[in-house]
């Protein structure tokens, strides 16, 4: 597609981009727009990164660029790093051969190592779907599409290059990816593309817990968690992200189901506003009830109290799901924190509630309890109301709501102890 034929212009374009892909070719090398970029250029969306493919190695491209650095073991990568921007650049793909050295598959068909270069054409078709295999070449401004890209966003469908279930077998991410780009782009998956994925789900088991981990925030972070959530649901994708939640997936309208749905709507509702959110609180979301059930079970059957057996739970509960999707220490103590508060937040006696909200955590925690009462209701909702209006009453105000509630309790404010005047001591110079 000439420049006349399609809306890609250079100002919808990163600089940064730009740069690499016209110094590749005055090295003499072929560069190109590539994947979702381009897809969403033509959608006419704002792409949030730009990816270039070239016929230079990752060696050469090294050699072009001195803020270069090679990543990734399965397939070799050049980062170009521009401050806090990036612009991955790849070799273009070819077809695995019989030697083990460049391509390794295991038992399943699934790649482990794919370091094959070849063609742009070799490249299109090792692609994983139709509209991610059109590429913008920044010399002639034209788009060369090879799948009927085109064709699949005019009929609002996700399809897979090849044959799906081959496609799956040799990277299970694919399914996730499914899913994603039909709720971001408000797509519907192939008859064809879909037909494999419950059959094939338990594959995602197979893949490293660090990697699950960046596609879970893919999901669910990108502001359409919640349809990603529903359309995860229907293909039988989430028990093998989270195998505890295996009964509460198959209960629709559970208390545990409505917690995540209405968490994820104002983690949507707040990304699309520019608001910040952070992992750990989907985290703590998700795995809420499990803890809870873990917690209760500790007590009745090992005869813990409830803080002891709460503060097992915790860390079982975070352990079992790391062994699936790692949960890096940084969300796992904010998760901790926000668990740890719900106990805590009940009891706001004496200077107790003072001390709640002076809390780093605490309002990740508020947050999480008005989830909690919305979905409950009862005395949790009760609660989470008390909170709403304690955290912004004037000092004088919150005074009358501490009285109020220890008058509810039938409890006596505590008598002040006189402090006791010092001993005298010779020996104090």
């Amino acid at each position: 597609m000439p420049r006349a034929e399609h809306a890609i212009s250079r100002e919808d374009i990163s600089d940064n981009a730009l740069k690499v892909m016209y110094r590749l070719n005055n090295a003499g090398f072929s560069a190109y727009l590539v994947g979702g970029c381009v897809r969403d250029l033509m959608l006419g969306h704002k792409p949030k990164d730009f990816d270039v493919v070239t016929n230079a190695t990752p060696e050469q491209i090294k050699g072009l660029f001195r803020n270069c650095r090679l990543i990734g073991r399965r397939f070799r990568l050049a980062h170009i790093v521009f401050g806090r921007e990036i612009i991955e650049v790849a070799t273009f793909r070819g077809h695995h051969n019989e030697d083990p050295s460049v391509a390794k598959q295991d038992d399943e068909g699934q790649l482990l190592r794919d370091n094959v270069f070849g063609t742009i054409e070799e490249d299109a078709e090792r692609r994983d779907f139709t509209f991610n295999a059109m590429y913008y070449d920044v010399a002639t401004f034209s788009v060369t599409d090879f799948a009927n890209g085109i064709n699949a966003i005019k009929r609002g469908e996700v399809d897979l290059i090849g044959d799906p279930e081959v496609r799956y077998r040799e990277d299970p991410v694919r399914m996730l990816r499914a899913v994603r780009f039909a709720a971001k782009l408000d797509m519907t998956i192939n008859p064809r593309t879909a037909k494999p994925i419950k059959e094939l789900a338990h594959l995602l088991s197979n893949i490293p817990p660090a990697r699950l981990f960046e596609e879970m925030l893919k999901l669910f972070l990108s502001g359409h968690g919640l349809q990603t959530f529903r359309l995860l649901r229907e293909y039988n994708l989430l028990e093998p992200l989270f195998p505890m939640l295996g009964k509460v997936f198959a209960a629709p309208d559970s208390k545990e189901i409505g917690l995540i749905e209405l968490v994820l709507k104002n983690t949507d509702e707040r990304i699309n506003t520019g608001q910040r959110v952070t992992p750990a609180f989907l985290i703590a979301t998700l795995l809420w009830y499990p803890v809870e059930e873990h917690a209760t079970k500790l007590q009745s059957e090992a005869g813990l109290n409830g803080h002891d057996a709460f503060n097992i739970a915790m860390g079982d509960i975070l352990h079992r799901q790391s062994q699936r999707i790692m949960i890096p220490k940084r969300f796992s103590t904010v998760v901790r924190d926000i668990w740890h508060l719900q106990q805590r937040l009940p009891r706001r006696f004496g200077r107790r509630a003072f001390q709640l909200l002076s809390h780093p955590k605490f309002r990740a925690a508020y947050d999480f309890l008005l989830a909690r009462g919305r979905t409950e209701g009862g005395d949790l909702l009760e609660l989470a109301d008390w909170w709403t209006q304690f955290q912004d009453a004037s000092p004088a105000n919150q005074k009358k709501m501490l009285n109020t509630l220890r008058q509810e309790e039938g409890r006596e404010p505590r008598k002040r102890r006189r402090p006791r005047k010092p001993k005298s001591d010779s020996h104090a110079q």
